[in-house]
């Protein structure tokens, strides 16, 4: 039979172990150790939803909705929308020093302006899919993306990408409410 001090002595690492991870795994959030406030960051996210329109014999794709969202060193973001042709005036939002020095640390601390400038390849037999693109300019080091979403792709779509869109999509929510 098992005393009950050897369960009792056994559960406490395990509970330790549990108290550590659960915490980490609810909130990944970046470290923003590595931001100086001397950090100069400039980003512009462009979000399209295409559509493929037939012509008889011959196709094109086209832009349903484009939406783009700059943001400047300051914090100000500029939203602007145009969905079936029409633009919609341009939105104004103002970042905390908070929510830039996140963005800038998840940037920053993931290497995102060191991935390559790969071309991701649409699967032929899609009507429509959403498209991403993303320039960024750090500290004068810049770097340009474009990529479909995963699901138009055969291609892998590197997890960091989805996750500063994700950020992104977030801000563009806030500007919108």
């Amino acid at each position: 039979m098992v005393r009950p001090i050897v369960l009792i002595l056994g559960a406490i690492p395990v509970l330790a172990a549990i108290f550590i991870v659960v915490p980490q795994l609810l909130r990944p959030e970046i470290p923003i150790t590595a931001v100086n406030s001397d950090d100069v960051i400039s980003i512009e996210y462009d979000k399209m939803h295409l559509k493929k329109i037939s012509f008889g014999p011959t196709q094109s794709t086209g832009a349903e909705k484009a939406e783009v969202l700059t943001i400047d060193a300051n914090g100000q973001a500029r939203y602007s929308l145009t969905k079936n042709g029409y633009t919609e005036p341009e939105r104004k939002y103002q970042l905390s020093k908070e929510e830039l020095k996140r963005l800038i640390a998840l940037i920053k601390e993931t290497g995102f302006v060191e991935i390559p400038q790969t071309s991701y390849q649409v699967k032929n037999d899609l009507s429509e899919y959403d498209k991403f693109g993303l320039q960024v300019i750090l500290d004068g080091k810049s770097v340009n993306l474009q990529w479909p979403e995963q699901n138009a792709s055969q291609d892998f779509i590197p997890p960091i990408m989805n996750q500063v869109q994700s950020n992104l999509d977030g801000i563009i929510t806030e500007i919108i409410k």
